[in-house]
C-alpha cells in the first residue's frame, strides 16, 4: 500500500535548494519514492489557515520505505540544512488499499 509524505513549507531563504534538492531527490528514489507535487500554483478552496510558500507531496510504496527515507543517515545533513533556512510539517500518511 503506498504511503504519502506531506509537507507544508515556510522558507527563509531558497538558496539552500540548491544543495537540498539533487540529494534528497536521489534518496527519495532509492527509496523507491518519487515526487507527486512540489511548489506550484495553490488556491484555499476551504478554510481560513493563510497558505504556506510550498507544499511537497512524495509517494512511496510502503510506510516501512517512506520511514527509510527519512531515517536514511545520508538524509540527515538534509534535514538540517532544511530546518536551518525553513519551517515545516510534514505528515507520512497511509495511502488506501486499491481495489
Amino acid at each position: 500500500m503506498p504511503a504519502y509524505a506531506i509537507g507544508r513549507l515556510q522558507s527563509k531563504d531558497w538558496s539552500w535548494l540548491k544543495e537540498y534538492g539533487p540529494v534528497t531527490g536521489a534518496l527519495i528514489e532509492k527509496h523507491g519514492g518519487r515526487y507527486l507535487a512540489r511548489g506550484g500554483e495553490m488556491q484555499t478552496l476551504e478554510g481560513e489557515e493563510e497558505l504556506p510558500d510550498a507544499y511537497v507531496v512524495l509517494e512511496f510504496p510502503s510506510m516501512e520505505a517512506a520511514r527509510a527515507w527519512y531515517a536514511d543517515p545520508e538524509y540527515q545533513p538534509m534535514i538540517d540544512l532544511r530546518r536551518a533556512n525553513s519551517e515545516i510539517e510534514f505528515v507520512l500518511l497511509d495511502g488506501m488499499p486499491t481495489g
